[in-house]
C-alpha cells in the first residue's frame, strides 16, 4: 500500500490527512505542462507520516470535464475545507496559466491557518504574485519560492494536524 493516494476532481474525498494542490490549472484553449505532476512526486518522496497521504487535484481524470461548471467549483471548495493543508503554486503566466480564480480561493483561504504560498520568481509573470506574497505574511501564510519547499511546508501543516477542517 502506497503512503500516498491521488484523488482528483468530483471524486469521493476520502477521511484521513489531505493536501489540497491550488493554483492555476492548464487550460485546454492554451495548453501547457501541468506542474501538479512534479507536486505529487515531490509530496511522495517527502510525505513520512504514520497514516495514509490523500493529495487533492482538481484537474480531471483522463481529462474528463465536469458536466456542469458548479460541479466543479464545488467539490473544489469542499475539497479546500477537509483539506489539513492547501498548498498554493502559482507559477503565474498571464499568457497560459493567469491563475484568477486562484487569487480568489488564495483570498478566502489566506486566514483559515491552512494556506501555505509558494511563488517562483522565475515564473514568467512574477510581479503578479506580489500581492498575495504582501497578504501571505500579513496573515503568516508561509511564503516559499520553490515547489520543493512549498511541498516541506504544506506537509509540516499535515504533520502538525492542520488547522481545524471539515471533514
Amino acid at each position: 500500500m502506497t503512503s500516498v493516494r491521488l484523488v482528483m476532481a468530483r471524486e469521493p474525498i476520502p477521511v484521513g490527512p489531505k493536501v489540497f494542490l491550488a493554483g492555476p490549472t492548464p487550460d485546454k484553449s492554451a495548453p501547457v505542462p501541468s506542474w501538479r505532476p512534479e507536486a505529487l512526486d515531490l509530496i511522495t518522496a517527502q510525505w513520512t507520516g504514520p497514516e495514509r497521504l490523500t493529495v487533492l487535484s482538481p484537474e480531471s481524470r483522463g481529462g474528463v470535464w465536469a458536466e456542469r461548471y458548479e460541479h466543479q467549483v464545488d467539490w473544489e471548495t469542499d475539497a479546500r475545507a477537509a483539506a489539513d493543508a492547501i498548498l498554493f503554486w502559482i507559477p503565474r503566466d498571464m499568457r497560459t496559466m493567469p491563475g484568477m480564480t486562484t487569487n480568489v480561493e488564495f483570498g478566502l483561504d489566506v486566514s483559515t491557518g491552512r494556506a501555505v504560498l509558494g511563488v517562483p520568481p522565475d515564473c514568467p509573470n512574477p510581479e503578479r504574485n506580489r500581492y498575495l506574497a504582501y497578504v501571505a505574511r500579513r496573515h503568516g501564510v508561509p511564503v516559499c519560492e520553490t515547489l520543493t519547499g512549498t511541498v516541506a511546508e504544506a506537509l509540516a501543516l499535515v504533520a502538525a494536524g492542520g488547522a481545524p477542517a471539515v471533514r
